[in-house]
């Protein structure tokens, strides 16, 4: 029998939010091919995000927002939709992390995020 496994959907790490309009917006990835619920830094020089890298000088290595569905930038610059400021609660298992970040910096990422409004439970 043929084993399916089911991907990541949009939004899928929402629990609650206050008002779509106000808590996400039209976002540009610059890099790399994300899924649902990554957690996102900004890129100080560009205004554009990335996933969020704990190792970084860039402005990624503080996490900023989560993204609402799949973004392809493998080969340049894409729009996406994050949840960018709250007032709301997203599902700690559901977070996406670029690499393998340490309890402590996964701990470090959840506090900016709550900094933005976004709660993580």
């Amino acid at each position: 029998m043929t084993t399916l496994v089911e991907g990541m959907h949009p939004g899928g790490f929402l629990v609650w939010e206050a008002f779509r309009d106000y808590t996400r917006e039209t976002i540009t990835v610059a890099a790399g091919e994300l899924e649902p619920g990554t957690v996102l830094g900004k890129i100080t020089a560009s205004g554009k995000y990335a996933a969020h890298d704990p190792a970084a000088v860039d402005g990624t290595e503080t996490a900023v927002a989560v993204l609402w569905g799949k973004a392809d930038a493998s080969g340049g610059d894409a729009p996406a939709v994050a949840v960018v400021r709250g007032p709301a609660i997203v599902n700690r298992h559901d977070l996406v992390f670029a690499g393998t970040p340490s309890e402590g910096e996964i701990a470090a990422a959840h506090t900016a995020l709550l900094a933005a409004g976004i709660l993580v439970r």
